[in-house]
Protein backbone atom coordinates (compact mmCIF):
# COMPACT_ATOMS: atom_id res chain seq x y z
CA UNK A 1 0.00 0.00 0.00
CA UNK A 2 1.60 3.50 -1.17
CA UNK A 3 1.59 6.24 1.07
CA UNK A 4 -1.79 8.41 0.52
CA UNK A 5 0.17 11.92 0.65
CA UNK A 6 2.85 13.30 2.11
CA UNK A 7 2.07 14.57 5.70
CA UNK A 8 4.61 17.52 6.29
CA UNK A 9 4.84 18.36 2.58
CA UNK A 10 6.40 22.15 3.77
CA UNK A 11 8.48 20.85 5.90
CA UNK A 12 12.03 19.74 4.41
CA UNK A 13 14.59 17.24 5.73
CA UNK A 14 16.22 18.77 8.97
CA UNK A 15 19.81 19.01 8.11
CA UNK A 16 22.79 20.78 10.99
CA UNK A 17 23.00 24.60 9.50
CA UNK A 18 25.12 26.37 12.57
CA UNK A 19 24.96 29.68 10.14
CA UNK A 20 21.15 29.87 9.67
CA UNK A 21 18.62 32.15 11.53
CA UNK A 22 18.28 31.46 15.03
CA UNK A 23 15.07 30.52 14.15
CA UNK A 24 15.25 28.35 11.37
CA UNK A 25 14.72 24.24 11.53
CA UNK A 26 17.23 22.91 11.17
CA UNK A 27 19.66 21.40 13.95
CA UNK A 28 22.46 23.91 15.46
CA UNK A 29 24.56 21.17 17.88
CA UNK A 30 23.45 17.69 16.65
CA UNK A 31 25.69 16.73 13.54
CA UNK A 32 25.39 12.50 13.17
CA UNK A 33 28.36 11.68 11.47
CA UNK A 34 30.11 14.25 13.78
CA UNK A 35 32.90 11.94 15.96
CA UNK A 36 32.54 12.70 19.97
CA UNK A 37 35.07 10.03 21.46
CA UNK A 38 35.24 7.12 19.54
CA UNK A 39 31.67 7.27 18.40
CA UNK A 40 29.26 9.48 16.00
CA UNK A 41 26.63 11.55 17.83
CA UNK A 42 24.27 9.38 15.86
CA UNK A 43 25.87 5.78 17.59
CA UNK A 44 26.02 7.55 21.02
CA UNK A 45 22.64 8.95 21.11
CA UNK A 46 20.26 6.06 19.52
CA UNK A 47 17.31 8.82 19.43
CA UNK A 48 14.26 7.35 19.26
CA UNK A 49 10.27 8.74 17.95
CA UNK A 50 7.39 7.79 20.05
CA UNK A 51 4.34 6.75 18.54
CA UNK A 52 2.03 7.44 20.99
CA UNK A 53 1.87 11.19 22.06
CA UNK A 54 2.33 13.42 18.53
CA UNK A 55 1.10 10.61 16.50
CA UNK A 56 -2.04 9.93 18.77
CA UNK A 57 -2.84 12.19 20.91
CA UNK A 58 -5.49 14.71 20.20
CA UNK A 59 -4.97 17.39 22.65
CA UNK A 60 -7.52 16.08 24.92
CA UNK A 61 -6.78 16.52 28.93
CA UNK A 62 -8.61 15.66 32.28
CA UNK A 63 -10.47 19.11 31.55
CA UNK A 64 -10.67 19.56 28.02
CA UNK A 65 -11.61 18.18 24.75
CA UNK A 66 -8.95 17.17 21.45
CA UNK A 67 -7.44 20.48 19.87
CA UNK A 68 -5.30 18.88 17.72
CA UNK A 69 -6.78 17.49 14.27
CA UNK A 70 -4.02 15.09 12.51
CA UNK A 71 -4.65 15.14 9.22
CA UNK A 72 -4.19 11.12 9.65
CA UNK A 73 -6.69 10.50 11.47
CA UNK A 74 -10.04 8.39 10.20
CA UNK A 75 -12.43 7.82 12.58
CA UNK A 76 -15.01 5.92 10.64
CA UNK A 77 -11.62 3.52 9.22
CA UNK A 78 -9.71 2.34 11.66
CA UNK A 79 -7.69 0.41 10.01
CA UNK A 80 -6.84 3.24 7.47
CA UNK A 81 -5.98 5.36 10.05
CA UNK A 82 -3.38 2.99 11.30
CA UNK A 83 -1.58 2.73 7.59
CA UNK A 84 -1.41 6.54 7.49
CA UNK A 85 -0.02 7.08 11.01
CA UNK A 86 2.81 4.59 10.19
CA UNK A 87 3.17 6.48 6.83
CA UNK A 88 2.91 9.97 8.42
CA UNK A 89 5.58 9.01 11.43
CA UNK A 90 8.06 7.11 9.01
CA UNK A 91 8.39 10.46 7.39
CA UNK A 92 8.44 12.43 10.20
CA UNK A 93 11.33 10.63 11.64
CA UNK A 94 13.12 10.37 8.23
CA UNK A 95 12.98 14.52 8.11
CA UNK A 96 14.25 14.90 11.37
CA UNK A 97 17.70 12.36 10.13
CA UNK A 98 16.40 10.03 12.91
CA UNK A 99 17.26 5.64 12.90
CA UNK A 100 14.20 4.80 15.61
CA UNK A 101 11.00 4.31 16.74
CA UNK A 102 9.26 3.02 19.88
CA UNK A 103 5.61 1.97 19.83
CA UNK A 104 2.80 0.58 22.39
CA UNK A 105 0.65 -2.28 20.53
CA UNK A 106 -2.67 0.31 21.06
CA UNK A 107 -0.46 3.12 19.40
CA UNK A 108 -0.25 0.79 15.99
CA UNK A 109 -3.26 -0.85 15.31
CA UNK A 110 -7.08 0.07 15.53
CA UNK A 111 -8.18 -0.88 18.81
CA UNK A 112 -10.93 -3.18 19.70
CA UNK A 113 -12.76 -4.12 22.48
CA UNK A 114 -12.89 -7.62 21.05
CA UNK A 115 -9.19 -8.69 21.64
CA UNK A 116 -9.34 -11.22 18.93
CA UNK A 117 -10.16 -8.44 16.43
CA UNK A 118 -7.54 -6.21 18.10
CA UNK A 119 -4.67 -8.79 17.90
CA UNK A 120 -5.51 -9.37 14.11
CA UNK A 121 -5.68 -5.63 13.23
CA UNK A 122 -2.24 -5.52 15.30
CA UNK A 123 -0.56 -8.07 12.75
CA UNK A 124 -1.88 -6.55 9.86
CA UNK A 125 -0.40 -3.30 10.33
CA UNK A 126 2.99 -4.73 11.80
CA UNK A 127 3.28 -6.05 8.17
CA UNK A 128 2.60 -2.66 6.96
CA UNK A 129 5.73 -0.95 9.62
CA UNK A 130 7.34 -3.96 8.45
CA UNK A 131 7.85 -2.59 5.21
CA UNK A 132 7.75 0.81 6.00
CA UNK A 133 11.19 0.07 8.14
CA UNK A 134 12.37 -1.61 4.92
CA UNK A 135 12.03 1.48 2.74
CA UNK A 136 13.29 3.79 5.13
CA UNK A 137 16.25 1.78 7.21
CA UNK A 138 14.32 2.97 10.26
CA UNK A 139 14.33 0.44 12.90
CA UNK A 140 12.78 -0.49 16.26
CA UNK A 141 13.95 0.87 19.60
CA UNK A 142 11.72 -0.75 21.42
CA UNK A 143 8.05 -2.10 21.59
CA UNK A 144 5.23 -2.27 24.38
CA UNK A 145 2.00 -3.49 25.12
CA UNK A 146 -0.38 -0.64 26.69
CA UNK A 147 -1.95 -2.41 29.66
CA UNK A 148 -3.36 0.48 31.57
CA UNK A 149 -5.97 2.46 28.93
CA UNK A 150 -9.03 0.05 28.36
CA UNK A 151 -11.13 -0.66 31.34
CA UNK A 152 -10.15 -3.97 32.10
CA UNK A 153 -6.88 -2.76 33.54
CA UNK A 154 -9.29 -0.07 35.99
CA UNK A 155 -7.45 -1.93 38.59
CA UNK A 156 -4.41 -3.10 37.13
CA UNK A 157 -2.99 -5.48 34.68
CA UNK A 158 -0.42 -8.29 36.53
CA UNK A 159 -1.41 -7.03 40.14
CA UNK A 160 -5.43 -7.38 39.54
CA UNK A 161 -7.33 -9.35 41.75
CA UNK A 162 -9.03 -11.28 38.73
CA UNK A 163 -6.98 -14.10 37.08
CA UNK A 164 -8.82 -13.30 33.96
CA UNK A 165 -7.81 -9.71 33.58
CA UNK A 166 -4.35 -11.10 34.32
CA UNK A 167 -4.77 -13.83 31.07
CA UNK A 168 -5.91 -10.57 28.91
CA UNK A 169 -2.95 -9.08 29.99
CA UNK A 170 -0.63 -11.80 29.31
CA UNK A 171 -2.33 -12.64 25.97
CA UNK A 172 -1.44 -8.81 24.86
CA UNK A 173 2.14 -9.12 26.02
CA UNK A 174 3.21 -12.37 24.36
CA UNK A 175 1.82 -10.72 20.62
CA UNK A 176 3.55 -7.68 21.36
CA UNK A 177 6.93 -9.04 22.81
CA UNK A 178 6.57 -11.67 19.51
CA UNK A 179 5.83 -8.35 16.90
CA UNK A 180 9.09 -6.61 18.68
CA UNK A 181 11.00 -10.02 18.47
CA UNK A 182 9.95 -10.20 14.07
CA UNK A 183 10.40 -6.65 13.70
CA UNK A 184 14.29 -6.87 15.36
CA UNK A 185 13.40 -4.38 17.84
CA UNK A 186 16.54 -3.76 20.64
CA UNK A 187 14.64 -4.10 23.59
CA UNK A 188 11.04 -4.83 24.65
CA UNK A 189 9.65 -2.62 27.56
CA UNK A 190 7.51 -3.64 30.49
CA UNK A 191 5.68 0.00 32.40
CA UNK A 192 3.22 -1.10 34.41
CA UNK A 193 1.00 1.87 34.33
CA UNK A 194 -1.82 1.01 37.26
CA UNK A 195 0.50 -1.77 39.07
CA UNK A 196 -0.19 -0.61 42.09
CA UNK A 197 -3.20 0.76 44.67
CA UNK A 198 -5.29 3.62 45.12
CA UNK A 199 -6.34 2.89 48.42
CA UNK A 200 -5.00 -0.07 50.97
CA UNK A 201 -7.87 -0.68 52.13
CA UNK A 202 -8.80 -3.26 49.56
CA UNK A 203 -5.13 -4.18 48.75
CA UNK A 204 -3.47 -7.40 49.41
CA UNK A 205 0.19 -6.24 48.86
CA UNK A 206 1.92 -9.47 49.07
CA UNK A 207 -0.70 -11.16 46.66
CA UNK A 208 -0.34 -8.33 44.38
CA UNK A 209 3.78 -8.19 44.32
CA UNK A 210 3.86 -12.09 43.83
CA UNK A 211 1.43 -12.15 40.90
CA UNK A 212 3.59 -9.14 39.30
CA UNK A 213 7.08 -11.44 39.68
CA UNK A 214 4.84 -13.95 37.94
CA UNK A 215 4.12 -12.51 35.22
CA UNK A 216 7.35 -11.18 34.83
CA UNK A 217 9.16 -14.91 35.09
CA UNK A 218 6.24 -15.83 32.11
CA UNK A 219 7.41 -12.28 30.15
CA UNK A 220 11.43 -14.18 30.45
CA UNK A 221 10.23 -17.36 29.79
CA UNK A 222 8.45 -16.59 26.56
CA UNK A 223 11.55 -14.31 25.46
CA UNK A 224 13.52 -17.56 25.54
CA UNK A 225 10.84 -19.65 24.15
CA UNK A 226 10.80 -17.06 20.94
CA UNK A 227 14.47 -16.41 20.58
CA UNK A 228 14.21 -12.60 21.27
CA UNK A 229 17.98 -11.35 21.38
CA UNK A 230 16.93 -8.20 22.79
CA UNK A 231 16.99 -6.91 26.18
CA UNK A 232 13.68 -6.83 28.67
CA UNK A 233 13.15 -3.18 30.62
CA UNK A 234 11.27 -2.25 33.30
CA UNK A 235 10.29 1.53 33.19
CA UNK A 236 10.02 2.83 36.96
CA UNK A 237 7.70 5.37 37.82
CA UNK A 238 6.23 5.90 41.60
CA UNK A 239 2.56 7.14 41.43
CA UNK A 240 0.40 8.75 38.78
CA UNK A 241 -2.32 7.56 37.98
CA UNK A 242 -2.48 5.43 41.11
CA UNK A 243 -1.34 6.41 44.61
CA UNK A 244 1.80 4.09 44.41
CA UNK A 245 3.19 1.62 41.86
CA UNK A 246 4.99 -1.43 43.02
CA UNK A 247 7.72 0.15 40.15
CA UNK A 248 8.69 3.26 42.13
CA UNK A 249 12.38 3.50 41.41
CA UNK A 250 15.18 2.41 40.20
CA UNK A 251 16.24 0.87 43.54
CA UNK A 252 13.19 -0.46 43.89
CA UNK A 253 12.76 -2.07 41.10
CA UNK A 254 16.38 -3.61 41.32
CA UNK A 255 15.73 -4.69 44.75
CA UNK A 256 12.09 -6.27 43.66
CA UNK A 257 13.62 -8.33 41.05
CA UNK A 258 16.75 -9.19 43.29
CA UNK A 259 13.73 -10.90 46.08
CA UNK A 260 12.65 -12.47 43.07
CA UNK A 261 15.42 -13.92 41.67
CA UNK A 262 14.59 -12.37 38.30
CA UNK A 263 18.09 -9.23 38.13
CA UNK A 264 19.72 -10.85 35.75
CA UNK A 265 16.43 -10.54 32.99
CA UNK A 266 16.36 -6.44 33.05
CA UNK A 267 17.40 -3.76 32.85
CA UNK A 268 15.47 0.00 32.95
CA UNK A 269 14.11 2.16 30.83
CA UNK A 270 14.19 5.53 33.24
CA UNK A 271 12.31 8.54 32.17
CA UNK A 272 13.01 11.92 33.13
CA UNK A 273 10.23 12.99 34.31
CA UNK A 274 9.28 9.41 36.51
CA UNK A 275 12.61 10.64 38.26
CA UNK A 276 11.56 13.82 39.60
CA UNK A 277 7.66 12.63 40.40
CA UNK A 278 9.54 9.92 42.44
CA UNK A 279 11.83 12.66 44.71
CA UNK A 280 14.97 12.00 42.41
CA UNK A 281 17.12 13.68 39.60
CA UNK A 282 17.37 12.77 36.51
CA UNK A 283 20.89 12.10 37.09
CA UNK A 284 20.49 10.30 40.40
CA UNK A 285 17.73 7.68 38.99
CA UNK A 286 20.82 7.17 35.63
CA UNK A 287 23.48 7.05 38.34
CA UNK A 288 21.63 4.56 40.23
CA UNK A 289 21.03 2.27 37.38
CA UNK A 290 24.60 2.61 35.96
CA UNK A 291 26.03 1.23 39.80
CA UNK A 292 23.95 -1.43 39.90
CA UNK A 293 25.07 -2.47 36.44
CA UNK A 294 20.82 -2.39 35.19
CA UNK A 295 21.09 0.83 32.41
CA UNK A 296 19.11 0.41 29.48
CA UNK A 297 17.47 2.96 27.90
CA UNK A 298 16.25 6.48 28.84
CA UNK A 299 13.13 8.11 27.73
CA UNK A 300 14.18 11.74 27.18
CA UNK A 301 11.88 14.31 28.73
CA UNK A 302 11.08 16.58 31.77
CA UNK A 303 8.21 17.42 34.18
CA UNK A 304 7.37 21.19 35.14
CA UNK A 305 8.27 21.81 38.88
CA UNK A 306 5.09 23.79 39.21
CA UNK A 307 2.67 20.71 37.95
CA UNK A 308 3.09 17.50 40.36
CA UNK A 309 1.75 15.25 37.32
CA UNK A 310 3.57 13.61 34.00
CA UNK A 311 3.54 16.56 31.18
CA UNK A 312 6.23 14.65 29.67
CA UNK A 313 7.88 17.75 27.95
CA UNK A 314 10.67 18.14 25.78
CA UNK A 315 13.97 18.75 27.70
CA UNK A 316 15.57 21.99 27.56
CA UNK A 317 17.95 22.11 30.32
CA UNK A 318 21.70 21.56 28.94
CA UNK A 319 23.07 21.53 32.89
CA UNK A 320 20.59 18.48 33.57
CA UNK A 321 21.01 16.66 30.49
CA UNK A 322 25.30 16.93 30.52
CA UNK A 323 24.70 15.45 34.20
CA UNK A 324 22.11 12.40 32.79
CA UNK A 325 24.91 11.44 29.82
CA UNK A 326 27.93 12.18 31.77
CA UNK A 327 27.17 9.07 34.17
CA UNK A 328 25.99 7.46 31.12
CA UNK A 329 29.42 7.78 29.56
CA UNK A 330 31.25 7.27 32.47
CA UNK A 331 29.23 3.73 32.36
CA UNK A 332 30.54 2.80 28.83
CA UNK A 333 27.10 4.39 27.02
CA UNK A 334 24.31 2.64 25.13
CA UNK A 335 24.42 -0.64 24.40
CA UNK A 336 20.51 -2.32 23.21
CA UNK A 337 19.03 1.12 24.86
CA UNK A 338 19.05 4.73 23.11
CA UNK A 339 17.35 8.17 24.16
CA UNK A 340 13.69 8.09 22.77
CA UNK A 341 11.86 10.90 23.12
CA UNK A 342 8.58 10.08 25.15
CA UNK A 343 7.32 13.67 24.79
CA UNK A 344 4.38 15.79 23.28
CA UNK A 345 3.99 19.05 22.82
CA UNK A 346 1.70 21.26 24.29
CA UNK A 347 -2.31 21.20 24.66
CA UNK A 348 -2.25 24.76 22.37
CA UNK A 349 0.41 23.35 19.98
CA UNK A 350 -1.70 22.44 17.27
CA UNK A 351 0.79 23.11 14.09
CA UNK A 352 2.24 20.30 13.10
CA UNK A 353 5.66 22.82 12.75
CA UNK A 354 5.27 22.75 16.53
CA UNK A 355 6.19 19.10 16.68
CA UNK A 356 8.90 19.33 14.45
CA UNK A 357 10.63 22.50 16.86
CA UNK A 358 9.72 20.62 19.94
CA UNK A 359 12.02 17.63 18.61
CA UNK A 360 14.91 19.48 16.65
CA UNK A 361 15.06 21.67 20.39
CA UNK A 362 15.18 18.34 22.32
CA UNK A 363 17.72 16.53 19.95
CA UNK A 364 19.49 20.02 19.65
CA UNK A 365 19.77 19.60 23.91
CA UNK A 366 21.13 16.03 23.70
CA UNK A 367 23.80 16.72 21.11
CA UNK A 368 25.40 19.58 23.10
CA UNK A 369 25.19 17.87 26.72
CA UNK A 370 27.31 14.82 25.38
CA UNK A 371 29.88 17.08 23.40
CA UNK A 372 30.04 18.43 27.13
CA UNK A 373 29.59 15.04 29.15
CA UNK A 374 32.29 13.86 27.18
CA UNK A 375 34.72 17.63 27.85
CA UNK A 376 34.57 16.99 31.29
CA UNK A 377 35.47 13.02 31.00
CA UNK A 378 38.28 13.53 28.95
CA UNK A 379 39.63 16.28 30.84
CA UNK A 380 39.21 14.03 33.72
CA UNK A 381 39.04 16.96 36.38
CA UNK A 382 35.60 15.68 38.36
CA UNK A 383 36.02 11.95 38.57
CA UNK A 384 39.43 11.72 39.80
CA UNK A 385 38.25 14.65 42.80
CA UNK A 386 35.43 11.77 43.17
CA UNK A 387 38.30 8.70 42.47
CA UNK A 388 40.69 10.58 45.10
CA UNK A 389 37.73 11.08 47.95
CA UNK A 390 38.21 7.26 48.21
CA UNK A 391 41.82 7.01 47.96
CA UNK A 392 41.80 5.43 51.91
CA UNK A 393 39.73 2.42 50.86
CA UNK A 394 42.76 1.41 48.64
CA UNK A 395 45.30 1.51 51.50
CA UNK A 396 45.85 -1.42 53.90
CA UNK A 397 42.79 -0.95 56.49
CA UNK A 398 40.44 0.11 53.73
CA UNK A 399 41.40 -3.51 51.81
CA UNK A 400 41.15 -5.48 54.86
CA UNK A 401 37.57 -4.27 55.93
CA UNK A 402 36.37 -5.13 52.47
CA UNK A 403 38.13 -8.69 52.45
CA UNK A 404 36.55 -9.39 55.30
CA UNK A 405 39.57 -9.78 57.27
CA UNK A 406 38.99 -7.25 59.95
CA UNK A 407 36.40 -8.08 62.16
CA UNK A 408 33.92 -5.33 64.38
CA UNK A 409 35.63 -6.41 67.52
CA UNK A 410 39.33 -6.18 65.66
CA UNK A 411 38.28 -2.59 64.68
CA UNK A 412 37.14 -1.87 67.53
CA UNK A 413 40.50 -3.20 68.97
CA UNK A 414 42.54 -1.12 66.45
CA UNK A 415 41.01 2.54 67.60
CA UNK A 416 40.88 1.78 71.34
CA UNK A 417 45.10 0.96 70.80
CA UNK A 418 45.59 4.45 69.21
CA UNK A 419 47.51 3.28 66.40
CA UNK A 420 45.43 4.94 63.87
CA UNK A 421 46.80 8.41 65.00
CA UNK A 422 44.68 11.60 64.03
CA UNK A 423 41.66 10.79 62.80
CA UNK A 424 40.90 13.52 59.92
CA UNK A 425 38.05 14.78 58.18
CA UNK A 426 38.68 15.61 54.37
CA UNK A 427 36.70 18.32 52.35
CA UNK A 428 33.77 16.86 50.31
CA UNK A 429 34.69 19.79 47.98
CA UNK A 430 30.86 20.07 46.50
CA UNK A 431 31.29 24.24 45.52
CA UNK A 432 35.24 23.61 43.42
CA UNK A 433 33.16 20.62 42.26
CA UNK A 434 29.79 22.79 40.96
CA UNK A 435 31.65 25.38 39.98
CA UNK A 436 34.00 22.83 37.48
CA UNK A 437 30.67 21.84 35.82
CA UNK A 438 29.56 24.94 35.40
CA UNK A 439 32.80 25.96 33.81
CA UNK A 440 32.98 22.39 31.66
CA UNK A 441 29.04 23.75 30.28
CA UNK A 442 29.53 27.54 29.33
CA UNK A 443 33.09 27.87 28.48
Amino acid sequence: MSPRKEYFPSINNILFDKTSEIDSLAYKFYKPDQLVGNKTMSEHLRIAVCYWHNFCWSGADAFGYPTRKTPWSMIDNPEKESFNKADAIFEFISKLGLQYFTFHDTDVAPYNDDMNAFTRGLYKTADYIETKMEQTGIKLLWGTANLFSHKRYLAGAATNPNPEIFACAASQTKHALEITHRLKGSNYVLWGGREGYDTLLNTDLKKEKEQFAKFLSLVVEHKYKIGFKGTLLIEPKPCEPTKHQYDYDTETVYGFLHLHGLHKEFKVNIEGNHATLSGHSFEHEVATACALDFMGSIDANRGDPQNGWDTDQFPNSIEEMSLVIYRLLLHGGFTSGGFNFDTKVRRQSIEPIDMFHGHIGGIDILAKALIIANNMITKSLVQNLEHNRYSRWRNNLGQSIMDGSMSLSDLSTLIESGKLGAINTDSGEQERLENLVTRYIYS
